[in-house]
């Protein structure tokens, strides 16, 4: 085979240069963000090393790679001098077939939730798929707009509503279903290149709330696994349609189930990229949100100093107004979840006297007014007045509970009964929590 050598003549010279320079991938994905125009954090250090080590040739990026490195910018030349770029995965074809693979039956291609999260496992986004797609579509694919971009807006808003109401179990499959049977058509049509842009930004979205209805909706291997697969999409499409909050915010999506599956360092890392992403965005509501999961990951691992630091970040940034304008769940991160989550945080740091402050908080400002997310509260509400030792407040906290969780399918849900139940028990010869008991017993 001939691609090897002809794309090791690249980066032969794209080597030498950065080693007359003294430059490594940092100092080259830098110089190149600030060449295109995005700035010196849009290119990932693993795309410069990747030009560097002749795994992948720059092709979008060339003629700005030879500018700062001072090479021969006739693109035209450089091509006839090389064969194709190495393949690399189309997110595209491989989130269609995510979905279809959680539609069937057999879903033993599904990855595995596992210690194996970090960011080098999402795969590396490819920025030149949405021109690559404009230039090449064939003369029968349907030609697609901004009425089916935001068609797929509207679908992720009812959907998620849905979700946010009755938990992540109730019409995941629809999501699943709208995205390979609707959507797909789409992603494989004609449109423009800012067309294309908002058509993967939308895809994103949808493809971020089927993972998080995944997560949702079960503890099983075989659904986070899902979940994982369809985070890891979400961000990979984001990034190539250049919306640094939509990546962010799947990125949090892995960074969140970490914490639930106790990844410790993992949700660490996963965290802290979010916060990269968070420092480019002028939205104070992403800010809030992205911080305040590294205070959660933080808190998890046991760093009372870092959770500290992002927690009084996370602070300041939800009290700013929100200047949001976009779609995604950054964006609509309400006082109502920081305070909720700000809640958890004290209580993982084991200030269980701020932690009732903003549970309370939380139930009393706007923002919780969806049935599985207000139940949730609820949950952990009394528990932190159950280790006060104010056990008529738990009990009274938990009865409210348990009415709002009636019908909703949620993981966390019924891990929340479960754990109601358990310490319940010690309470043997008290009425209230035998009634308590019997009725999380009962079926849904």
């Amino acid at each position: 085979m001939t691609s090897k050598p002809h794309a090791q003549t690249i980066a032969d010279l794209i080597r030498a240069a950065c080693r007359e320079r003294g430059w490594g991938p940092t100092d080259l994905a830098r110089a190149v963000g600030r060449d295109e125009g995005s700035g010196p954090g849009r290119i990932d250090r693993q795309y410069a090393r990747k030009w560097m080590t002749g795994d992948r040739t720059p092709g979008f990026w060339w003629p700005h790679v030879a500018r700062v490195l001072d090479l021969d910018p006739d693109l035209a030349k450089i091509r006839q001098s090389r064969a194709p770029a190495p393949a690399h995965a189309d997110t595209v074809a491989s989130v269609i077939e995510l979905g279809r693979n959680d539609l069937d039956v057999d879903r033993r291609n599904f990855l595995t939730a596992s210690s194996g999260y970090a960011l080098a496992a999402l795969g590396l986004p490819d920025p030149e798929s949405i021109t690559r797609r404009v230039t090449s579509t064939t003369p029968s694919a349907v030609r697609v707009g901004r009425g089916e971009v935001e068609a797929i807006k509207v679908m992720v808003r009812t959907l998620g509503d849905s979700a946010s109401e009755l938990g992540g179990g109730h019409a995941r499959h629809l999501a699943v279903r709208y995205l390979t049977e609707d959507v797909a058509p789409w992603l494989n049509g004609k449109y423009t290149e800012a067309t294309g842009k908002e058509l993967f930004a939308a895809t994103s979205q949808l493809t971020h709330l089927a993972g998080w209805m995944a997560q949702d909706e079960g503890d099983t291997a075989e659904l986070q696994g899902i979940a994982q697969g369809y985070y890891a999409h979400a961000y990979r499409l984001a990034d190539e349609a250049g919306d640094p909050e939509l990546a962010g915010t799947a990125l949090r999506g892995l960074a969140v189930q970490c914490i639930d599956l106790g990844y410790r360092a993992e949700a660490v890392q996963l965290s802290e990229a979010c916060v990269h992403y968070g420092r480019t965005l002028q939205n104070p509501r992403a800010v809030a949100y992205y911080n305040a999961t590294l205070a959660n990951a933080a808190a998890q691992d046991n760093d009372r100093t870092l959770a500290t630091q992002h927690l009084a970040l996370a602070e300041t940034a939800i009290g700013k107004p929100s200047t949001g304008t976009g779609d995604s769940w950054a964006a609509h991160y309400s006082p109502g979840r920081w305070a909720h989550e700000t809640g958890m945080i004290h209580t993982r740091l084991g200030d269980l006297t701020a932690a009732e402050e903003h549970l309370r908080l939380a139930l009393e400002i706007h923002g919780l007014d969806r049935r599985r997310t207000r139940a949730i509260v609820l949950a952990d509400l009394g528990g932190v007045r159950l280790r006060q030792g104010n056990v008529d407040g738990a009990m009274s906290t938990w009865a409210d509970f348990l009415d709002c969780a009636d019908g909703v399918r949620s993981v966390k849900v019924r891990s929340a009964i479960q754990d109601m139940r358990v310490r319940l028990r010690r309470f043997p010869n008290l009425p209230q929590a035998q009634e308590l008991r019997t009725r999380a017993a009962a079926p849904a």
